[in-house]
Parts: C-alpha cells; structure tokens; sequence
C-alpha cells in the first residue's frame, strides 16, 4: 500500500469525526488533525481504533501522542505495515 492509498484511507476515516467540513475540502498532509479538522480529542481514540482495524497493526500510546496532522497519520501507519 503506497502513500497516496493510505492518505485516501486516512481521511474516509477521519471524515465522520470532522466538525470543519470547509477544511476537509482542502485536506493534505500539513493539516492538523485537531486545530484545522477540529477534531474532539476525545474522539481522537475512536479514530485510532479504527485506524488499527483499517490497516490491521497496533499503535501504541507514545506513538498516538506524536499524531497532529494528517501526514503524522500517515507516515505512522505506513512505518507499521512496512
């Protein structure tokens, strides 16, 4: 699975959780995933979950702390299914 598949699979994950539909529109790796998306940090745990069934690998706590953008997403998840 290449960058772009997991990006594209990063927000349909994201997506029901975003209280900033405006800066869904305009989604990169440099978006922030509680500031720009605004997401509910509280609810940052349910897309962890989900992000583990998605691509079948275990993050840890450490790990769940360095996520802010879309692009720490990503590159979390591809180090794991490397």
């Amino acid at each position: 699975m290449d960058q772009t598949e997991i990006f594209e699979k990063v927000v349909k994950i994201l997506t029901p959780y975003v209280k900033n539909q405006k800066a869904l529109e305009g989604i990169s790796l440099a978006t922030h995933i509680l500031d720009d998306l605004k997401v509910n940090s509280a609810r940052l745990v349910d897309v962890v979950l989900e992000f583990e069934d998605a691509f079948d690998i275990e993050i840890d706590d450490d790990d769940v702390d360095k996520v802010e953008t879309v692009g720490n997403a990503v590159e979390l998840i591809e180090a794991k299914i490397g």
